[in-house]
């Protein structure tokens, strides 16, 4: 097992490039399924969950093949199963995009139900609701959902969502696209790379309109064709380089970002003291100073994501004064990583869904453990800001999502080590 050795107290300074959008390629890549041809795909992140995906779909028959790091060709043209293999999806929670996916190409599909980071309960009805809506038959069991269609095949419907859901979202687009009629989606997520998967179908051959708004209208159309397209810069992965340094100190230029996306994470980074300057593609950040304490309150895109959650509340932690942070998504997601942040020092009393966070001048470093992605990206940066030496286990929730992410704050002058135990 790995684990990362972290000696805190260096302000960041440099620059450093965001990878390609881990929650678009995870979409995008089991949505080639749907194409007759290759497609190329660029920008592609080299984190573990791309790995995984691309696993799944060799072994259901696509070929595959790496033109250059992070680009890759990919034909489903002659998929041969639409059963891929348990032990494979249960590693990740995006392989339920492959219900969508092969429910729209073939009319069937059998998919274990997905594994990935385990924050909090995050039922798949609204995903159900939907294929059932366009006229799927739904089996589900504890270990599986089994997908079936009548001699009619699917059928486009309006589908309106209970809440506001990005997996639900993406499944439904999927499922719709090759449905002959339209397709509605009501109540639906506005989130980039909601966007970023219409922009890829769309190229693709699919007609799909409305995305980024409440409504997604998708008119079905008989197959898609190859094409070419790169996919969008991470928002988190940006936002996670953009707390670190906010925490930490440091002058940075985070470079391939879209400034617009960022817009919920800078602003408040903003309130706290950090000084931001946005470019064409690039943000500078500096801070040199203690921060102040904000009130934060995660919500669906536009609003602040709770993927920066924990990111934000490591900032708050070394702020001046009394932070209130409220989570609106997955209320669960303060437990596990709060009470690592506890044994750096840091004084963070929760009551439901909202956690009071009472800045200390400093953490202390310890021997801590992710409990999920986002909130071992939450424990580096506490490391990065903590005096002493932290070591952080389970790193490979970290490598689920952030792309050699120690080459890219050893490049920033940060102490950051990953070591075999």
């Amino acid at each position: 097992m790995a684990i990362y050795e972290i000696k805190g107290g260096t302000p960041l300074q440099g620059e450093v490039t965001i990878s390609g959008a881990k929650n678009a390629a995870v979409a995008i890549l089991p949505a080639a399924v749907l194409v007759s041809g290759k497609c190329r795909v660029e920008n592609v992140p080299d984190i573990s969950d791309v790995h995984i995906l691309l696993d799944i779909l060799k072994d259901i028959g696509a070929e595959i093949t790496e033109e250059a790091p992070g680009t890759f060709v990919l034909d489903c043209t002659n998929i041969t199963s639409t059963q891929p293999k348990p032990e494979l999806v249960c590693q990740m929670r995006a392989s339920y995009y492959l219900m969508g996916a092969l429910l729209s190409r073939f009319g069937k599909a059998h998919v274990a139900l997905p594994g990935g980071c385990n924050f909090a309960s995050r039922p798949i009805d609204q995903h159900i609701k939907g294929f059932r809506a366009l006229g799927a038959k739904v089996e589900e069991t504890e270990d599986y959902v089994n997908l079936t269609t009548d001699e009619n095949g699917l059928c486009g419907r309006r589908v309106s969502l209970d809440v506001v859901s990005v997996g639900a979202t993406v499944n439904i687009i999927l499922a719709a696209t090759l449905a002959p009629g339209q397709t509605v989606i009501e109540n639906a997520a506005k989130e980039p790379h909601i966007v970023d998967l219409a922009n890829f179908l769309n190229t693709m051959g699919a007609r799909i309109s409305g995305a980024g708004t409440d409504t997604i209208k998708v008119r079905g159309v008989e197959q898609l064709h190859g094409g070419s397209y790169a996919i969008i810069p991470d928002q988190i992965e940006a936002g996670t380089y953009l707390a670190a340094v906010a925490a930490a100190g440091g002058n940075v230029l985070v470079k391939n970002v879209i400034p617009k996306h960022m817009e919920c994470i800078t602003s408040k980074l903003q309130e706290m003291g950090v000084k931001i300057n946005d470019y064409d593609d690039a943000i500078r950040i500096r801070s040199d100073g203690r921060l102040h304490g904000t009130t934060v309150k995660t919500s669906p895109y536009p609003g602040f994501p709770t993927d920066m959650q924990a990111q934000i509340c490591v900032c708050m932690a070394v702020a001046e004064g009394v932070s209130r942070l409220t989570e609106n998504v997955y209320e669960t997601r303060f437990f596990g990583y709060c009470t690592e942040l506890q044994e750096m020092g840091a004084d963070i009393l929760i009551n439901g869904k909202t956690a009071l966070v009472t800045g200390r001048e400093s953490l202390h470093g310890a021997d801590v453990s992710a409990h999920d992605l986002r909130a071992g990206a939450a424990l580096i940066i506490a490391g990065l800001a903590a005096t002493g030496t932290t070591l952080l286990r389970n790193v490979h929730f970290v490598e689920r999502g952030y792309e050699h992410i120690v080459e890219k704050l050893t490049a920033l002058g940060a102490s950051i080590s990953r070591l075999e135990e």
